[in-house]
């Protein structure tokens, strides 16, 4: 299992810069927020990722965000994933079970470690995840697709 995407593994981020660009694939996935055009480019442009995950919190939101997200999602990391370095490294993973395990709680594109009792004192078990892990599912679906077109 991979459940960090750091060190070794920081290129399944969505916050690993890539090579080729001058930004990240969460720019890319935090522009596809809006439709506003301007505020799209403000996202590509800036310097971070993490600057871009703030500033897509703040956009006017499409409205067909929610139903939207994870197939924009699915297409940013088509994206990432033309390189065929990074394409590589990702099959490289094998057959590991990829999730995007954090400590901030986010429970729809990750999951989290279990939590006693439902609080959010940690009971220091990494061995029990919770969430719905969406982006270790669409990066396995990727790889799974990759391996059988090779």
């Amino acid at each position: 299992m991979i459940d960090l995407f750091k060190g070794k593994y920081f290129f399944l981020s969505n916050f690993y810069p890539e090579d080729h660009l001058d930004f990240a694939n969460e720019h890319r996935f935090q522009a596809m927020k809006t439709l506003d055009q301007d505020q799209r480019l403000v996202i590509l442009l800036v310097d971070s990722a993490r600057e871009a995950k703030r500033l897509g919190r703040r956009v006017s939101l499409r409205p067909d965000w929610e139903d939207i997200k994870d197939d924009i999602m699915e297409m940013t990391l088509r994206l990432k994933f033309e390189d065929e370095d990074l394409r590589q490294k990702l099959l490289d993973t094998g057959d590991e079970v990829l999730i995007e395990g954090n400590w901030w709680g986010d429970r729809y594109w990750g999951a989290c470690p279990g939590y006693v009792d439902g609080s959010k004192r940690w009971d220091g078990n990494t061995e029990t995840w919770y969430g719905e892990n969406k982006l270790g599912q669409l990066l396995m679906k990727l790889r799974e697709e990759y391996r059988e077109s090779s």
